[in-house]
């Protein structure tokens, strides 16, 4: 059933009731004509949440099941070979290196946390799929791609806010705090990722937009769409309010929208084409005026200004020696053009020649809580390798640009 068979009076006199008497306030009936909708609101490091969908489940028996989960994330949670299927070098091939980065850091400060406890993040989404599987429920994955999510988040920042989104990643990762009783039970209570970018809204709105909002209503149109007069839905807590709402809205005609990426804006794909032709064009007129011999000049002090850094950048990763000379031949290059940075081709060479093993995959959380675990962990490394020989190229970019102009100039 879709909203659009719901009649007006239907939606404008559906029932928000609360739980029952068995269930916690978390456990909430939506009534929308003969259609019964249960929300359970969880937190994603929590036992008790975990008990929870078991019970709710059990005892409701619904026609079919609904989870905060998408094809990826259920194949993350259930099948604990998954890192071996990791294609790496595809990642990087289709520049998704840094939104794997960022994935992964969300996903140890939720390990953090979820150690403290005694289990494991999404334990209750894991309990809740294998639970209707065991009383032969159907299981509908609500949420949207979370490589759609991710990149949505990540496109949707300027430049300074990302660099402030992945110090505020990094920074949580090295935090350590004692938790005692009283926070212990506070934790429990919570969605635990949305408490986190509850706090970061004032200064990261788009992210929360795109994290929190956007996907209340994917979710909420796709529980419109399951099968069934009788649901159970298990969503992260911090969902639950605004899937409630959006349910008792029609947002089908949003739904292209939100599971696309945004382009490039026609300005940055000009900038980044304009800078290369700065460069090449000053240095053909420096030929013209000045004669070939102080082109030549400038052409090596661009190669130089450009490699040397990037390979201090990938040499400060400690990166194998190919990939260090890798970042001095590519730099030169790469920042003539905007289709590839010298991080990516640094790091796929990087792969190929010191690529992570499974036990590094496994314990990427627990690496990125320890400054060295960054350069000890292959995984780590090469995602180190990709923003230090960045920065470097960025660096050499500026120097070099900046010395050709001025020759020009003179």
């Amino acid at each position: 059933m879709t909203m659009n068979s719901i009649s007006s009076e239907q939606r404008d006199t559906a029932i928000q009731a609360p739980g029952t008497d068995n269930y916690p306030a978390d456990v909430q009936f939506i009534e929308q004509g003969k259609r019964m909708v249960i929300l359970v609101g969880t937190a994603h490091v929590s036992q008790q949440s975990v008990d929870l969908v078991q019970q709710v489940i059990e005892q409701e028996r619904p026609d079919r099941v609904c989870i905060e989960l998408d094809d990826k994330r259920f194949q993350a949670l259930s099948d604990e070979n998954r890192w071996q299927k990791l294609d790496l070098k595809a990642v990087i091939k289709n520049r998704q290196l840094s939104t794997l980065m960022v994935s992964m850091m969300m996903a140890g400060y939720q390990k953090k946390l979820g150690d403290n406890l005694g289990v494991s993040p999404g334990a209750e989404l894991l309990a809740a799929a294998r639970s209707a599987e065991g009383l032969g429920i159907p299981i509908h994955l609500c949420d949207r791609d979370i490589r759609i999510t991710l990149r949505r988040a990540w496109k949707s920042n300027s430049l300074f806010r990302k660099a402030y989104l992945l110090s505020s990643l990094i920074a949580g990762m090295f935090y350590s705090e004692e938790i005692d009783e009283e926070k212990l039970e506070e934790l429990k209570k919570q969605d635990v990722l949305t408490e986190l970018m509850a706090e970061m809204s004032d200064s990261l709105p788009e992210m929360k937009k795109v994290l929190i909002d956007e996907r209340d209503i994917y979710m909420a149109e796709q529980i419109k769409r399951t099968a069934g007069q009788r649901l159970v839905v298990v969503v992260g807590a911090g969902h639950l309010e605004g899937i409630k709402k959006q349910l008792l809205n029609d947002q089908s005609a949003d739904l292209g929208a939100l599971t696309t990426i945004p382009p490039v804006s026609r300005m940055w794909k000009t900038l980044g084409w304009l800078i290369p032709a700065i460069i090449i064009g000053s240095i053909g007129l420096i030929a013209i005026s000045k004669g070939y011999a102080t082109a030549g000049d400038n052409i090596v002090y661009w190669i130089l200004a450009n490699g040397i850094p990037a390979s201090i950048g990938s040499a400060l990763a400690l990166a194998h020696p190919l990939t260090i000379f890798g970042a001095f031949a590519a730099a030169p290059v790469t920042s003539l053009t905007p289709v590839i940075g010298a991080g990516y081709v640094t790091a796929f060479i990087q792969v190929m020649t010191r690529p992570p093993v499974v036990r590094e995959f496994e314990t990427v959380g627990e690496d990125m809580a320890t400054l060295f675990g960054w350069w000890r962990n292959k995984l780590l490394r090469v995602f180190l390798v990709f923003i230090l020989t960045g920065i470097g190229s960025a660096i050499g970019t500026y120097v070099g640009g900046y010395e050709i102009i001025k020759t020009l100039m003179s």
